[in-house]
């Protein structure tokens, strides 16, 4: 009987200790499941956001090469337009020569006609704004020279006097600056000029002096502008053509009157 209370103790902690073990394990493998759930979550959820990433990537280069594409396209499409209006282009020119060409009139008869016409522009030019004159009727001087000791042929010098026009027809639709030397009383200048087309001349001298071409009987003189508004309004005409500004309302001092609007 001494033995066997001697042994119960034992026993009895033994299986106790057994216990503990079996109820700690579960535990133990319970948290390293959710430990490598948790990690699996996590690393499902970046592998999602990296597809979805990808995803964009490769939709942003489907759009790109969409986009080149039809830039490619339409620099084709313009590299044919620009071929087909060269192709017309020379096509006109051809058949400009063939008729200039195969023109009836005599070298005798077209040349007196050009000097008719040279003549006359001439004395438009004359007659309109004091703008270049001596440069603009000295080149058609120097033109008429060439077809009288037959530089340039007639045929030839119908389209150069055709240039001559389209340049006045230019000049008298231009809003722009210039320089050039006008008079000043007995004095020679350089100045800046505002060429409103064919309607109005204003100049400012480098020297500060602001004023205008007037009709003086059939020619024009350069007067000086004395008051202080029209100077202010001539100089504010010189300041937004400079800029390039070549449109717009301005109030101005008016030729034939000295008066301002």
């Amino acid at each position: 009987m001494t033995r066997l209370f001697a042994f119960r103790p034992l026993a009895f902690s033994a299986l106790l200790a057994v216990g503990l073990a079996g109820v700690a394990a579960p535990s133990l493998a319970q948290d390293e499941a959710d430990t490598l759930a948790q990690g699996l979550i996590r690393l499902r959820g970046e592998v999602e956001q990296l597809n979805a990433e990808l995803e964009l990537l490769r939709e942003e280069q489907r759009v790109g090469l969409a986009a080149l594409n039809q830039q490619k396209a339409e620099l084709s499409n313009s590299s044919e337009r620009q071929n087909l209006t060269a192709r017309e282009a020379r096509e006109k020119l051809a058949a400009k020569q063939a008729e200039i060409d195969s023109v009836s009139l005599s070298a005798d008869t077209l040349k007196p006609a050009l000097i008719s016409a040279i003549e006359a522009l001439q004395q438009h030019i004359r007659g309109g704004l004091p703008f270049k004159i001596e440069e603009r009727t000295g080149e058609l001087g120097r033109f008429r020279a060439e077809l009288e000791n037959g530089s340039v042929p007639p045929q030839r010098g119908v389209n150069r006097l055709w240039a001559y026009f389209e340049d006045e027809f230019r000049l008298s639709r231009d809003n722009s600056l210039h320089t050039q030397t006008l008079s000043l009383g007995d004095e020679r200048v350089l100045a800046d000029v505002a060429k409103l087309g064919s309607m109005a001349l204003y100049f400012r001298t480098r020297d500060g002096r602001i004023g205008q071409a007037q009709r003086a009987g059939e020619g024009w003189t350069f007067v000086v502008l004395t008051e202080t508004v029209q100077q202010q309004q001539v100089a504010s005409l010189f300041d937004a053509l400079g800029k390039q500004i070549r449109q717009g309302w301005f109030e101005l001092p008016l030729a034939a009157a000295g008066a301002s609007r």
